[in-house]
């Protein structure tokens, strides 16, 4: 036998682990790719099909594409010398949801940005990256997306059932009921414009109902691990006005009482009525 290592075995195992490891942390992986500015990992743990849906760029498919994108993404960050903080990761089966704070510098400012990232993997060679924010903390604009996901036939249950049906019935008691006591609202701005105890959660949701009435959404896609339910959805009414189908995702996450801990939403739906600084609800 030979006595020189299997060189070609090394590689194959190592190619094999870094692929095991990328796939077990897709988000990771993408956003590595964004802050590098190098997208030859992703089509290397990916071979198949990469397609990944921005509220900015739109819907991005092949290398090409995908290899300008990411480059163009880098470039944007350095510029704004931004950083990642994670906040809560979901993970069920084939899809992982990964909420981060983006920390950076806009405009002389400081400010941090709400940002989620979903992960899918319809097999082992292909992965779909939707992106989730407002674009309103760094460019004071609100941006119509349409639908990326068609609505689908699944609906939250338990506490977060109750959240969506007291959202759509436009019931501030009862949307408010189901937060425990030091439960917080976060809308898509920011912390700042976080919402924590009943007092400050019912006049938020007094305020954002006040426009006719609650809020419908199309639930496309739900993600959920028994503590942090994602749902994927289009925003199409608010009060009595009907609006134009908007892609959004928001987090609830239950705490040890079965009560939401915690609502994080991850759009750019704009209420159609005068009132500074609203940022939700969904």
């Amino acid at each position: 036998m030979p006595w020189f290592p299997d060189f070609v075995g090394a590689v194959e195992l190592a190619r094999k682990q870094t692929r095991a490891a990328a796939q077990a942390d897709p988000v990771a992986q993408y956003f590595n790719a964004l802050n590098s500015g190098d997208a030859r990992t992703l089509e290397t743990v990916w071979p198949g099909e990469v397609v990944v849906y921005d509220p900015r760029a739109g819907e991005i498919r092949g290398h090409r594409r995908l290899q300008r994108y990411v480059r163009s993404n880098e470039i944007w960050m350095t510029e704004r010398h931004a950083r990642t903080e994670t906040v809560a990761s979901t993970v069920v089966g084939r899809r992982a949801v990964v909420e981060l704070l983006a920390h950076l510098t806009h405009d002389g400012r400081e400010l941090s940005w709400p940002v989620a990232a979903v992960a899918e993997s319809p097999d082992d060679r292909s992965v779909v990256f939707r992106t989730y924010c407002s674009q309103w903390p760094v460019d004071g604009h609100r941006h119509l997306r349409p639908p990326i996901l068609e609505p689908g036939g699944a609906h939250p249950g338990d506490v977060v059932g109750r959240y969506q049906a007291a959202l759509e019935a436009g019931d501030t008691d009862a949307i408010v009921s189901t937060f425990e006591p030091e439960g917080y609202y976060r809308g898509p701005f920011g912390p700042w414009y976080t919402r924590r105890g009943a007092g400050e959660l019912r006049s938020f949701f007094a305020d954002c109902f006040s426009a006719g009435g609650g809020i419908a959404l199309q639930h496309c896609v739900i993600t959920d691990d028994g503590v942090r339910c994602s749902l994927e959805y289009n925003c199409v009414r608010w009060g009595s006005h009907d609006l134009p189908p908007q892609a959004g995702m928001a987090v609830y996450e239950r705490g040890p009482d079965g009560l939401l801990a915690a609502v994080r939403v991850y759009d750019d739906v704009q209420e159609p009525f005068e009132h500074a600084g609203s940022d939700g609800p969904a």
